[in-house]
């Protein structure tokens, strides 16, 4: 029987590190586990992430789960054959949200038989909840966003408060207090996964039965299409080339991010998550992540080595128009390239608007 671990939460919740070091930590109680990236585009930053960390790692691209149901599937029965998997982990796009009833409960109507579907899990940043919160105690309208972002924990079996170390402890329970209140039917954990803390509780709340899986949200699919399509997405490649002494990739990566970074914050635009990787090889290479305008870049992963060529990832989730946001792109590549005396080469960036979700399966019930 494999068991089928979901996970969901919005952009830059730290989804990607949380299937990561949960796969790690699984595998040393003896699991065999590999997971599944997703995204609207293609070139993920999380793939090459997690391919670092495991060796069994699939990506279903061009939508979400719900609307790639069968490539989700398919996935699922590739790993399996192919490695011999008891234990698939896999993240939907931060965008999505109503997965009890395109993905949950498909997946246990048509395949219970073979597969065991752990509790919906969302991940949640503590200081995106804080933000998203502190609008709604001011009385302010919701946006679509936040309509999206409050959709995903209505229907959570489990609610993971990830990044725990950036918050002090007095405000971590206050935070863990004030969603238990708010959402009787999840239950509550809280943990650090980039420092691997606390995640002995979010491996034991898989185990439990699921609270909320009978949950039926009555979705507003135009707010939820609305809020998809506040965000330009963009994922691009470059390839990166310098005299022989070499440039340093960190130095490269901060600064593209940090340029996005301020335009964001002067332009009022809302930073759902922008990643890159800049590879010098196939096991060396650096990561940097940024989740709000105006915020400082954040390292997640180093690079060992100078190099006189490399090859750039960017990908992208703004809430702006898509030319707005390949025209700041542009200018955050050109400023890093400025900064380390690199020569980069890419097609132009075209970011694009997700499309009107359009589920597979939308299943009131099992037996629906």
């Amino acid at each position: 029987m494999i068991t089928f671990i979901p996970l969901t939460g919005f952009l830059g919740a730290g989804k990607t590190t949380t299937m990561t070091a949960a796969a790690l930590a699984l595998q040393k109680q003896g699991r065999r586990v590999a997971v599944i990236t997703n995204d609207q585009g293609v070139e993920l930053v999380d793939t090459k992430l997690a391919r670092s960390e495991l060796g069994s790692v699939a990506e279903v691209t061009g939508g979400c789960f719900c609307c790639k149901f069968e490539d989700l599937v398919e996935a699922i029965v590739t790993l399996v054959a192919s490695d011999s998997v008891d234990t698939v982990i896999a993240e939907a796009v931060g965008s999505c949200t109503d997965l009890q009833a395109t993905v949950v409960r498909p997946l246990r109507q048509y395949y219970g038989e073979t597969m065991t579907i752990a509790p919906l899990t969302t991940v949640v940043d503590p200081m995106r909840y804080i933000a998203f919160d502190r609008a709604a105690q001011r009385a302010e309208p919701e946006s679509d966003l936040s309509y999206l972002f409050r959709q995903q924990l209505l229907e959570a079996d489990v609610i993971a408060v990830n990044k725990l170390d950036i918050v002090t402890a007095e405000r971590a329970s206050e935070l863990r207090a004030r969603l238990a209140a708010e959402y009787p039917n999840a239950a509550i954990v809280g943990y650090s996964a980039a420092l691997g803390q606390g995640l002995d509780s979010l491996l034991e709340s898989w185990t439990r039965p699921s609270g909320n899986d009978a949950v039926v949200l009555d979705v507003d699919y135009d707010r939820y299409a609305a809020a998809e399509a506040q965000l330009a997405w963009m994922n691009q490649e470059l390839d990166l080339t310098v005299s022989a002494k070499g440039f340093d990739p960190t130095l490269w990566g901060r600064t593209a991010l940090q340029r996005l970074s301020s335009w964001a914050a002067a332009e009022g635009a809302v930073i759902g998550h922008a990643k890159l990787t800049v590879e010098l090889d196939e096991d060396d290479f650096v990561k940097l992540s940024l989740t709000e305008a105006g915020a400082a870049p954040t390292l997640d992963r180093a690079a060992t080595a100078t190099a006189t060529q490399g090859r750039a990832v960017i990908n992208a989730r703004v809430a702006c128009e898509p030319d707005a946001l390949d025209n700041a792109i542009t200018a955050a590549v050109e400023a890093a390239d400025q900064v380390t005396g690199v020569t980069s080469s890419a097609t132009s960036p075209v970011s694009f608007k997700p499309g009107y979700p359009r589920p597979v399966h939308r299943l009131a019930s099992l037996g629906a």
